[in-house]
């Protein structure tokens, strides 16, 4: 009798292999050994803490050097262009011509006698996009008090001067159009000569002092200005054009007083354009300019002497910034140096991990994580060095402190190219070690 098959059991299902954890990703895969790299160059360098602190301080001079001079570079400029934007605002400065002592050679801007008090007087009243004119006629003398002098700028100017150049008096009062018209010796001094005085902003007011062996009384004092275009200008005296003309300098042109310089302030910012070229006209006519005749004056806007103040700032923080990068160069040799040292001690230990399994890219990448963890560690510390650095010159100097972010984020990524390019040879040479060359090193 034939014997019928035995019912499957119900327990039974179809066959299944043991395929073992799921594969992870290719990304995963590289998170993973990254994560397990970090860890082991972190113990490798704390296993020689003093040489990694020696090798990091090429990078950590570097990088606070970079970030404390751009950032000293830029307090200094934005220090600079705020003070030349105290001098007043919408300013035009109207300078004499170049005095020719023969071809080719020149005295410089400024020499030559060709502007005249009635230049000023007609800038005034002709031009309707001007607000205020200030005529300057200046020289260098001696100020003298009881047993104290000192030499200074003696500015002879009008009372139109606090409008144009907002010089205001901090103590006692400015001259005014009476003391103009009478020529009376009567002085304001700024700050720095109050100083050179041995006197204060108020014991100064209504003593007398001599400019030149003539006696002024002092009616007033200047409030700070600061360091402006290289020139100190609390250094200096202002008093009236007119006792500036009969008594310092006396008759200097035929056609009346001659002036150094013009300071004109526009009505408004957007005017400024207009208000250079109703004056560039007014005193072509005057002078009787005609093409191709060049003018005999010259014309800078405020916005001018701005741009190239800042011009100049950029030139040298670039020129600072790049002196202090050489050192990362340097930081960075160290660096390979001290790789290259590290490939060496440690064959054998490369030898141990070729024979259990380690590839070629595994050693490559363990080697070329540790340059880079040695660089960004120094750049942090650089970084934070920097920074207060900065902060503490500034705050010395009395300039306002603005954190060169860019810097900062530049010379961070810098500091991985660094690790990377500098780390890359011995990493290399690291990976190309014959695993049983390596076993063999003692």
């Amino acid at each position: 009798m034939a014997l019928s098959p035995l019912p499957p059991s119900p327990s039974a299902g179809p066959k299944r292999r043991f395929l073992g954890p799921p594969p992870r990703s290719r990304g995963n895969r590289k998170l993973a050994q990254l994560a397990e790299a970090v860890p082991l160059a972190w113990e490798s360098l704390a296993a020689n803490r003093l040489r990694s602190l020696l090798t990091m301080l090429g990078v950590i001079i570097g990088i606070a050097a970079v970030i404390a001079m751009v950032t000293i570079g830029r307090g200094a400029q934005t220090q600079t262009v705020n003070q030349l934007k105290s001098l007043g605002s919408n300013l035009l400065y109207i300078q004499s011509g170049v005095a020719s002592t023969g071809s080719p050679v020149s005295q410089g801007a400024g020499s030559a006698t060709t502007l005249t008090w009635e230049d000023a007087k007609a800038i005034a009243s002709s031009s309707s996009a001007v607000a205020a004119v200030a005529p300057v006629l200046n020289r260098r003398a001696q100020v003298v008090y009881a047993e104290r002098n000192t030499s200074t700028f003696v500015v002879g100017t009008t009372p139109e001067f606090v409008t144009v150049r907002d010089f205001l008096p901090l103590t006692g009062r400015f001259f005014n159009q009476d003391d103009l018209n009478r020529a009376s010796r009567v002085a304001v001094l700024g700050q720095t000569v109050v100083d050179s005085l041995g006197l204060s902003a108020e014991s100064a007011l209504q003593r007398t002092v001599r400019i030149q062996g003539e006696p002024f009384t002092v009616i007033g004092t200047l409030e700070y200005k600061g360091m402006s275009a290289f020139r100190d200008m609390d250094d200096q005296v202002l008093i009236p054009l007119t006792t500036m003309a009969s008594r310092i300098v006396g008759v200097n042109a035929i056609s009346g007083i001659a002036l150094d310089s013009v300071s004109v302030s526009a009505k408004r910012a957007e005017q400024m354009d207009a208000a250079q070229f109703q004056i560039s006209n007014l005193l072509r006519r005057r002078h009787h300019i005609v093409p191709p005749r060049q003018d005999d004056f010259i014309i800078r806007s405020q916005a001018d002497l701005v741009s190239a103040s800042t011009s100049v700032a950029k030139v040298f923080t670039t020129l600072l910034g790049g002196s202090a990068a050489i050192s990362l160069i340097v930081g960075g040799i160290g660096i390979m140096n001290i790789m290259l040292v590290s490939v060496s001690e440690r064959t054998r230990e490369i030898g141990v991990r070729r024979a259990i399994g380690a590839r070629s890219s595994d050693i490559l990448r363990q080697f070329l994580i540790e340059s880079v963890v040695l660089s960004c560690l120094g750049g942090l510390a650089g970084v934070t060095l920097g920074v207060v650095a900065s902060a503490l010159i500034n705050a010395a100097f009395g300039w306002p402190w603005n954190l060169s972010l860019d810097a900062v984020a530049i010379s961070l990524l810098f500091c991985m190219a660094i690790g990377v390019f500098f780390g890359s040879y011995p990493a290399r040479k690291a990976a190309r070690l014959d695993p049983i060359t390596a076993l063999r090193a003692t």
